[in-house]
């Protein structure tokens, strides 16, 4: 019988990939103003080398550009590019459709719902709190909680400990096949995979379950059934 659903949060519950583009595309047409001199493409094209090499968190992605361009990090732009990305952030952090009925739903069922996430504790919290999820799950296992990410088991056994159910009571979702499917299925939990939050063209998931919709979730998780 289900006892759980453990859900990833970027590009699973929120449209992460969205977010970013958006902020960073803010962000980069404030430092052009500030006096920032080169062409908009290029300085996103480096924004994005950043992050594909230091992980699409990083904190210091403007500061690391600023040097790369000017040997030096000019503080006037650097504030720009921070200020016109977080107002841009804001504005932009938003839920799939049907998360908050399916989430609400699930709790009516009474399933408990937890959150596992590569992200940093305090950004990924923000977003959730950001997004009004803050009293939907019971609890938020980040990278600095365990110290390893998704598909380590540690993630997963800790969201499994802190609910103290086993692997087959629980339902992972998630849009990443390698880490958070893989993961999961290798202690042994049923796995779903959000398609309509994948950003990598994934062909084969490797998941039990894959769903267009976060509302699909809810014909699995049936109250008395396993």
């Amino acid at each position: 019988m289900v006892k759980a659903v453990i859900f990833d949060f970027d590009n699973t519950l929120m449209d992460f990939m969205k977010m970013k583009r958006t902020a960073v595309e803010a962000a980069v047409d404030a430092m052009l103003d500030a006096g920032l001199q080169g062409e908009k493409q290029t300085l996103l094209d480096k924004i994005y080398g950043v992050y594909w090499q230091e992980g699409i968190e990083d904190q210091q992605v403007f500061d690391k550009v600023l040097l790369q361009e000017l040997g030096q990090i000019d503080y006037r732009i650097l504030a720009s590019g921070i200020l016109g990305y977080r107002r841009a952030r804001e504005g932009t952090m938003t839920l799939y459709p049907h998360v908050l009925l399916t989430l609400t739903e699930l709790i009516r069922r009474g399933i408990r719902m937890a959150i596992v996430s590569d992200a940093p504790r305090l950004p990924v919290w923000l977003r959730i709190c950001g997004l009004g999820l803050q009293h939907f799950f019971e609890h938020v296992v980040t990278y600095e909680d365990v110290g390893e990410k998704k598909p380590s088991p540690k993630p997963f056994q800790r969201a499994l400990a802190l609910l103290e159910i086993q692997p087959r009571e629980a339902l992972m979702v998630g849009d990443w096949a390698e880490r958070d499917v893989a993961g999961a299925r290798a202690l042994g939990m049923t796995t779903v995979f959000a398609r309509y939050g994948d950003t990598r063209g994934t062909v084969h998931s490797g998941a039990d379950y894959e769903i267009q919709d976060i509302m699909e979730l809810l014909r699995l998780v049936v109250p008395g059934k396993g």
